[in-house]
């Protein structure tokens, strides 16, 4: 039997700020354990929290991306439990008032997906797992978070991955986290629950930390299979903390939930109430960097295709290097070709352009290509010297000789002498042959090693041909 899917998705994503949430510890990712911690990251007695304003800076600015209502009474709570991984025996966090709520993020095909609330707190320790032992690394203890709470709009396995990509790419363009989910920077827990069509939502049941984009579509069609298995035979789904297991590509069992987690909130006492100033929230928003959304519109509007925007969107690194190129008055749809066609296949994964490439050097091959002074196989015999830098486009041409040759009375002088060494082929022509064409063309590329403009000299062969 079919059943409605309802999917809501809590991200939690560290702040890239260079100090923690309530501290001045330094915030480090692979760091020798245990080696950026403080008194107050150890819950010390009568040590005192301060608030991080970069990290207070860096939510409002996701607020604002995300179009939230902002509360400007910067408020902060205790969610108290006991576990190794929090030394205090509680998390600062904000649950009765976040910085933001209501808010939307509008997805690659159009959807809107709503926002309930952001709030900020802090990350607990990491632990490691042995056999007969749990070790623990208090660098990540402290370390600045905010968590994003969607609306249960979600319906499917693809969209609950193109949610997270999309709130990754913004999350990337504002510059305010890695969100480098394989190193944990991002996280995702998901809530699935099913039902009969027409009917109230299911049983709830959650996925824990899952790090990936790819993991998130399986263990979410993994979930969906299971619980719709249990239901088709009648059987009742528990209510649950699941995690995704790779290697049996199923979701396992952590714990069951018998009914809601009293976390004994309350407000923090030792971190007062703060006014923020509605200046500075205005000015945040005022000078919010271009998100997303609104580049691929940009691109759409320089007459780019909505297949070419959306990979120049979704590569940032490519799309800023694109910019730059297009700013040196390049073509912006040549460019987009060639950057995408050629230049990302010379790009290591995850590396930034601008690092491989300097955008001067191909705006300038670019030029050069689009008035015929180079052919396209030449360029891709200029383009790997480029990498890392190393030569300029005028250099390349120089040691490897590289000019097109684009005179066309030149061209005709070359034509007709191999049309009178080689008589046979005025005949073959006119007897219909196309190889005729073709053994000419060859002749003249041989003539101008590789240099002859190849379309402008393809028709000059045919007409010359035809001429006679």
């Amino acid at each position: 039997m079919d059943y409605e899917v309802t999917i809501g998705i809590e991200i939690h994503c560290e702040l890239k700020t260079t100090s923690k949430m309530f501290t001045p510890s330094k915030v480090s990712f692979n760091d020798r354990a245990n080696t950026h911690v403080s008194e107050v990251d150890l819950a010390f007695p009568g040590v005192l929290p301060t608030i991080n304003k970069k990290a207070v800076e860096y939510s409002l600015m996701v607020c604002h991306a995300l179009s939230m209502e902002i509360d400007p009474l910067l408020r902060f709570d205790r969610k108290n439990y006991f576990y190794t991984d929090l030394p205090k025996g509680y998390q600062i966090t904000q649950q009765f008032y976040p910085l933001g709520k209501n808010g939307q993020l509008v997805l690659e095909d159009g959807k809107t997906i709503n926002i309930t609330r952001l709030h900020m707190e802090e990350d607990t320790a990491k632990q490691f797992h042995r056999e007969n032992q749990t070790l623990i690394d208090f660098n990540r203890a402290g370390v600045p978070l905010i968590e994003i709470v969607s609306e249960p709009e979600i319906h499917s396995a693809k969209e609950a991955a193109m949610y997270v990509s999309s709130l990754r790419q913004l999350l990337l363009y504002l510059d305010v986290s890695d969100v480098k989910m394989e190193e944990g920077s991002l996280r995702c827990d998901v809530n699935i629950s099913l039902a009969r069509p027409n009917e109230p939502l299911g049983t709830k049941v959650e996925i824990k930390n899952l790090n990936s984009i790819n993991n998130i579509q399986k263990a979410i069609e993994c979930e969906i299979a299971r619980q719709t298995e249990l239901l088709d035979k009648g059987e009742r789904i528990d209510q649950a903390t699941r995690r995704f297991d790779e290697s049996l590509q199923q979701t396992v069992e952590m714990r069951k939930k018998e009914g809601v987690v009293d976390y004994r909130y309350f407000p923090d006492p030792n971190l007062v109430p703060i006014q923020l100033d509605q200046q500075w929230i205005d000015d945040i928003q005022n000078n919010l960097v271009e998100l997303p959304q609104q580049r691929r519109e940009r691109y759409l509007c320089l007459g780019l295709d909505g297949v070419n925007a959306n990979i120049l969107v979704n590569n940032k690194s490519l799309s800023d290097f694109y910019d730059a190129v297009v700013s040196q008055s390049s073509d912006p749809l040549q460019s987009a070709n060639y950057l995408i066609s050629e230049v990302l296949s010379l790009v290591e994964k995850d590396a930034v352009v601008s690092d491989v490439f300097d955008a001067c050097e191909i705006a300038t091959l670019l030029k050069l290509l689009k008035d015929n002074t180079l052919s396209s196989k030449q360029s891709k015999q200029v383009l790997p010297e480029l990498v890392n830098k190393h030569k300029r486009v005028e250099q390349v041409m120089k040691e490897k000789n590289l000019v097109q040759i684009s005179d066309p009375e030149l061209i005709l002088r070359w034509i007709e002498d191999i049309l009178e060494k080689n008589p046979q082929v005025i005949t073959d022509f006119k007897n219909g042959k196309d190889n005729s064409v073709k053994f000419v063309m060859g002749q003249v590329m041989k003539v101008s090693k590789g240099q002859a403009n190849p379309a402008l000299s393809n028709q000059l062969v045919i007409k010359t041909l035809q001429s006679k």
